[in-house]
């Protein structure tokens, strides 16, 4: 694998791999540089239901699809790979990895979010999921926690409710779960939902493979204790910006701050899809994202 190209795109998620296709067709060499392996959070989303052209597909099987498009293409891929410094100022960008240097004459920046972990301490880490597809198999028959009552929430609980997990309790610190009610009645209909909102999750105390949490209401300070043979956690997302050091301007909760044009103040430097900051966050937006990015980066290199 050569090591400059005409654009380096960091982050395979949806907004990456889009702005690879776009570089790609515009005859840029491309490549994207992907710390774990393309698909992003979508990897982790047993349905999509929201994706035009398809009425239901797997998340992962909707990445891989836009992967091999992105492949046959002519975009060259690194996947698994260490980010250990950027240098995005300058005609030549460099991007340091633990499989060698690249440079690029443009840069987008596409590296999306996080899951926020339980902030809570806890010697209990192995039961503590954050993916229902990559971990639900382990709790057939048993009873779980899942903390946070987003959309996020409900649709990876009613994964494990199909994969036949005996009970969910959804714990929710606001007084109200912000996901679809629609989604909501579906969970409840299922007969193994239990809903607790503006309830907050304060301690875990390991007993064996099982454990007991320590529960406490947000308004009037009650106290509960329930049992659980694991637990999963969607309260949230945050950007994967920390390899970015001061280079690039964020906002307060640290998205990249960009123009309509997802243009940074670096020349050259294009950010999309969830790392930025915006107001909506999903597939359709990032790849709008995305194709804006791949195209200015053409106009840039071009002029």
């Amino acid at each position: 694998m050569k090591s400059q190209y005409d654009l380096v795109v960091i982050g395979g998620g949806i907004a990456g791999m889009t702005a690879a296709i776009y570089g790609a067709r515009s005859n840029l060499s491309t490549l994207v540089i992907e710390q774990e392996v393309c698909g992003g959070l979508a990897n982790w989303t047993h349905t999509v239901e929201n994706f035009p052209s398809h009425q239901s597909i797997g998340g992962m099987d909707l990445m891989d699809s836009v992967k091999d498009q992105m492949l046959a293409l002519g975009a060259n891929l690194i996947e698994v790979v260490e980010i250990e410094g950027l240098e995005l100022e300058g005609e030549l960008k460099k991007i340091s990895t633990d499989e060698g240097d690249f440079f690029a004459r443009a840069v987008v920046l596409a590296m999306g979010r996080k899951p926020i972990m339980l902030p809570v301490d806890t010697d209990w880490d192995e039961h503590i999921h954050y993916c229902s597809l990559c971990d639900g198999n382990f709790y057939k028959d048993k009873d779980v926690v899942v903390v946070g009552g987003g959309n996020s929430a409900f649709d990876e609980s009613l994964y494990l409710e199909g994969l036949g997990v005996k009970s969910i309790t959804i714990v929710e610190a606001m007084e109200n779960c912000p996901a679809a009610e629609t989604t909501q009645q579906k969970a409840l209909d299922t007969g193994k939902f239990t809903i607790m909102t503006g309830t907050k999750l304060t301690a875990i105390e390991p007993q064996g493979s099982s454990a007991l949490v320590d529960l406490e209401n947000v308004e009037s300070g009650e106290k509960e204790q329930i049992k659980t043979d694991g637990m999963f956690v969607f309260i949230g997302q945050k950007p994967a910006t920390d390899s970015l050091s001061e280079q690039i301007k964020t906002d307060k909760y640290g998205y990249i701050m960009v123009t309509e044009d997802m243009n940074t103040p670096i020349p050259g430097v294009f950010a999309a899809g969830d790392i930025i900051s915006k107001r909506y966050r999903q597939l359709t937006t990032a790849m709008s994202d995305g194709t804006i990015a791949a195209l200015e980066a053409h106009r840039y290199l071009c002029s």
